[in-house]
């Protein structure tokens, strides 16, 4: 009997271990070592013009300065951008080397999520003057670069009632990639948006607000549709959330179920991650980070832990002060590990769609 009891409680002790983040099983193979994934995320101002005007040397200068990271091996492993509107924007991606290339919704692309009465009231209300009754006249603007393979893709633009004023007049929706790791057990979940404006918009802040909150409706029943949620994801873009009490609010409550976070843990984010640690931010990422609107949220899930480390600003403002876009663009350096020495051997569940 103490010889069955025994061999009890070693399996019982072996499977703890190969749940456990600090001890396995000692019959296991020794976990995979964790993997750097680097992510630069960046509003480029590249709306078209007369929106704005003089901008493809910006661009290039954005190009150019990837490129002479690259040269040095210091380049983001995986670039999102956010208003690559034009074609002098889009062309940033193989200009400075990156091999895959994905964009976002575009301005053809629909939402198959029905409307509310409420929101038809809100449609109703549309004006003509502040372009929330021209149609789409852009895509997302949304860019996804990446040296690491792009297994599949799926993107979805935010219904036709869920914008306001002249954000109307993009596409604008969410981009989510599922990124091939190499030396990672698992692949990762790569995500990006750009959220309606406020005081941009050109429309009061209730309307503003009501659009912002479908949005963030919208960004939520997608990633609950994605079929990767036993891997890490990186949810990296222009969040508009700003200073502002009531999209702060809405932000949080949304952004709290995302990715099964009752489960894993919650969502984090880099700036955040990053401040808590003993180096904490440097000075040219506090301006984003006060500004409040371009965040990286991560979350780990029950086989890989992702883990922020480190933000840098390859994209700041020079010596007089001037800047390429009207954004920060900042790198948080993340580590993936597996949980699970099993984690690698079960098959990818991913669907590809166009």
């Amino acid at each position: 009997m103490s010889q069955i009891l025994s061999r009890s409680l070693l399996r019982i002790a072996a499977l703890a271990g190969a749940f456990a983040v600090s001890c396995t099983a000692t019959a296991a193979p020794p976990p995979a070592p964790a993997t750097p994934i680097s992510v630069l995320t960046y509003n480029i101002h590249g709306l078209p013009w007369p929106l704005a005007w003089g901008r493809s040397d910006d661009f290039g200068q954005i190009a150019a300065r990837l490129r002479a990271m690259r040269q040095a091996g210091t380049q983001p492993h995986i670039v999102v951008l956010q208003e690559a509107f034009t074609r002098a924007a889009q062309r940033i991606g193989a200009e400075s080397g990156y091999r895959y290339v994905v964009d976002g919704p575009a301005a053809a692309d629909r939402s198959s999520l029905p409307a509310t009465a409420a929101d038809r009231r809100f449609a109703a209300a549309a004006s003509w003057f502040k372009g929330e009754r021209s149609g789409k006249l852009l895509g997302s603007g949304l860019q996804l670069l990446s040296d690491y393979p792009i297994l599949a893709v799926r993107r979805a633009p935010f219904p036709a009632y869920a914008c306001a004023g002249y954000d109307c007049l993009a596409n604008k929706g969410i981009l989510m990639a599922l990124v091939a790791v190499p030396g990672a057990a698992t692949p990762v979940v790569l995500t990006t948006a750009h959220f309606n404006s406020r005081g941009a918009s050109g429309v009061s802040d209730e309307r503003a607000d009501y659009a912002y909150r479908r949005q963030l409706d919208a960004a939520g029943r997608f990633m609950a549709q994605s079929p990767w949620h036993r891997y890490p994801i990186i949810f990296a873009g222009d969040f508009n959330v700003g200073k502002i009490a009531p999209r702060a609010r809405a932000f949080a409550s949304a952004t709290g179920g995302w990715w099964g976070a009752a489960r894993t843990g919650g969502l984090d984010d880099a700036m955040h991650a990053c401040s808590r640690g003993t180096s904490g931010l440097p000075r040219a990422a506090l301006e984003s980070f006060h500004r409040a609107k371009d965040w990286q949220l991560f979350a780990s899930t029950r086989i890989a832990a992702l883990t922020a480390e480190a933000i840098s600003v390859p994209f700041g403002r020079s010596a007089d002060g001037r800047m390429l876009s009207d954004h920060i663009g900042y790198v948080a350096r993340y580590r993936l590990a597996p949980l699970a020495p099993t984690a690698a051997r079960g098959p990818l569940g991913y669907v590809r769609l166009k």
